[in-house]
């Protein structure tokens, strides 16, 4: 790999596909129960046994998907090849699940079980070689940061899109509708973004390295102890910012009494992550990738533990809060896949080890947001909120939406403290054959 800083026209090229994977992802989670519940009739809890089946066949599929793309990485076209095998499958299955024909429940049933299917096995067949590649593109420990903050800015952006365009689209008309115009829209997006990123991104030597079976490519990253610190961190940071983004649209209706302001509480968070994406570049250089995210560990605590003081018609001061704590998130997404290109370096010598490494980092991310969701709801429900109530919703869901993060945040803040990824900074020794940075 190369040491020389990207260009930026290479850099933004790179990036480019971000911002359509992140417009495929917010509809899929959002606005497919609704979709195939409310409009298209199937019962609601046939439509939440399919996406839980279809998202545990997804996190399940990643390592071995990264094992597959390790092996893609040492041939002709290497992990682009991989990407644009994955395209066909994310757009047709994209279009699938919004432009339904009509059938009969049980059909239907079967329809959106399908498409989620091939939703989820194209975005991760992408993705997973689209970071691996982000982290080949440069062995310098800053440029690594400089290229995950791009891919970040884009994601963010895409994440605006899709929230903003299903309305727009829609005119006025049922929301299926928009969901029909962005399904379409999309997939020209998805071409601009991948032709962008394959033609416009220099390419990274090819490693010459022999095939790895799966269980070594399942073992190789776990006996890391890197990147066993690096997840148990990401693990306990992760769940501390997915229970709020779980929990934001309850806290906005009950503690705030201001569910007419989501959109602009949402805006504020993307937009002041994607502006503060320069900002923990910058920081990185200064503190280094750990202390960067030490700092923005605590920007999130503080936002978070003034959320917890707020109650009704307090919409400034929350406002206040989604672009303190949106300027923290950025952090999560520019500096820990960083962090992760770095640790890889122990194994990227003797083997192309990226697709391994981020195979598991997505199966991660996933178990994050289905821990979030499977402790903060059951929790609150136990302590007997129930939405639209706002009647208690101070106790217990002002609780359960800033003061736990908080205390999960500070656990992290101690795991990030005490780990030593930092090291790899200035102990060439610790990775033979790995060269400083």
């Amino acid at each position: 790999m190369s040491a020389v800083a990207l260009s930026r026209a290479g850099l933004w090229s790179y990036a480019a596909l971000a911002l359509p994977l992140a417009m495929a992802a917010l509809p899929v989670y959002v606005h497919v129960p609704k979709l195939y519940a409310d409009d298209l009739g199937l019962s609601l809890g046939l439509v939440g046994g399919i996406l839980l089946a279809a998202r545990l066949l997804d996190a399940v599929q990643d390592p071995l998907l990264g094992w597959w793309s390790d092996r893609a990485a040492g041939t002709g076209g290497g992990r682009q090849r991989f990407v644009v095998a994955a395209l066909p499958l994310l757009g047709l299955g994209v279009l699938g699940l919004f432009n339904p024909p009509v059938l009969g429940a049980g059909a239907l049933a079967v329809w959106l079980a399908g498409c989620l299917v091939v939703v989820y096995l194209g975005f991760s067949m992408a993705s997973i070689s689209y970071y691996a590649l982000g982290a080949e593109l440069s062995a310098d420990y800053h440029e690594r940061t400089r290229v995950t903050a791009a891919r970040g800015s884009l994601a963010v952006a895409g994440v605006l899109v899709a929230a903003a365009l299903p309305a727009l689209l829609a005119g006025g008309q049922p929301e299926a509708a928009g969901l029909r115009g962005f399904s379409l829209l999309f997939v020209p997006v998805l071409l601009v973004g991948a032709g962008l990123m394959l033609f416009g991104t220099p390419r990274p030597p090819q490693a010459a390295a022999a095939p790895v079976g799966l269980r070594d490519s399942l073992a190789g990253p776990l006996a890391n102890g890197g990147f066993r610190w690096l997840v148990a961190v990401f693990v306990v940071s992760g769940v501390a910012s997915a229970i709020p983004a779980t929990l934001i649209l309850f806290y906005v209706q009950d503690v705030l009494g201001r569910s007419d302001l989501n959109g602009v509480f949402l805006g504020l968070y993307f937009l002041f992550g994607a502006a503060g994406m320069p900002l923990w570049v910058a920081a990185a250089r200064r503190l280094g990738k750990k202390g960067a995210w030490l700092a923005s560990m605590a920007m999130s605590i503080v936002a978070f533990a003034s959320a917890f003081a707020l109650g009704p018609g307090d919409a400034v001061a929350f406002g206040l809060v989604c672009a303190l704590s949106g300027i923290a998130y950025g952090a999560e997404l520019a500096l820990p896949a960083s962090i992760l290109a770095d640790v890889a370096d122990r194994d990227r010598a003797a083997a192309p080890p990226d697709g391994a490494y981020f195979g598991l980092w997505q199966f991660t991310e996933k178990l994050n947001l289905a821990l979030a969701a499977g402790l903060a709801l059951p929790v609150l429900g136990a302590l007997g909120y129930q939405p639209g109530s706002p009647q208690g919703a101070m106790g217990t869901l002002s609780f359960m939406y800033a003061a736990a993060p908080c205390a999960l945040k500070l656990v992290a803040v101690g795991l990030l403290w005490a780990a030593p990824i930092e090291r790899l900074r200035w102990q060439p020794n610790v990775y033979p054959g790995v060269s400083s940075p």
